[in-house]
């Protein structure tokens, strides 16, 4: 191909003058509104410099020394002459004469042990008027009995009522028949389970007697 008669491009050549055209009315109108110039006095201007001088440290104030405090010494004790003692001397000692009176021998005293004492009586159970105030008097059986009879109970009084009356033993007096005893012993039982009664674990005693014509 023959480059040399190849036809150039119109496009090309429109650009180049267009870019032309506006680089010239760039430069009148710079010239025209003084920019220019502007750009000129903004190179020319004066440039200041400055020395900063580095800042000196002051130097620490000298340092105040205090004389130490003078010391008190305490004054010498007063001379105090001692005292003068005086020593009596003794008077010569005389010759005396003593009589010696022999001591009797002492006398022999014998001990003799006093007896024991005597042990206190037991104390029984308290009676049953300290406890109890209603006291009912008990039933005398129907037996063949005619005369005096005595004897003693003791009982176990719980949560306020008597819940266990024993019939003390050897304590009848009167009759040795089995079967009257028996009879007045469960009367007085069943007197004494009736008692009205104030207290909690406590056992008393309480005595009877009897005379039946």
């Amino acid at each position: 191909m023959n480059y040399s008669k190849r036809q150039a491009d119109p496009r090309r050549h429109f650009a180049g003058i267009s870019f032309v055209f506006l680089f010239h009315a760039f430069i009148v109108y710079a010239l025209v509104t003084g920019l220019a110039k502007k750009v000129v006095d903004v190179v020319r201007a004066p440039i200041d410099t400055k020395v900063v001088e580095e800042v000196k440290k002051l130097p620490p104030p000298p340092e105040i020394v205090v004389p130490p405090p003078p010391r008190l010494e305490a004054p010498p004790p007063p001379y105090i002459p001692p005292p003068e003692v005086q020593i009596a001397t003794p008077p010569p000692v005389q010759a005396t004469i003593s009589a010696t009176t022999p001591t009797p021998p002492p006398v022999q005293q014998s001990i003799v042990p006093l007896p024991p004492a005597a042990a206190p009586a037991p104390v029984g159970p308290p009676s049953a008027a300290a406890y109890c105030n209603k006291r009912p008097a008990p039933e005398i059986p129907g037996v063949d009995f005619a005369g005096k009879l005595s004897l003693s109970a003791r009982a176990t009084i719980r949560n306020n009522r008597i819940v266990q009356v024993e019939i003390i033993p050897g304590s009848f007096s009167g009759s040795s028949d089995r079967k009257v005893q028996r009879a007045f012993a469960n009367a007085v039982t069943a007197a004494m389970l009736e008692y009205g009664c104030v207290g909690d674990n406590v056992v008393v005693e309480q005595p009877f007697s009897f005379t039946i014509h």
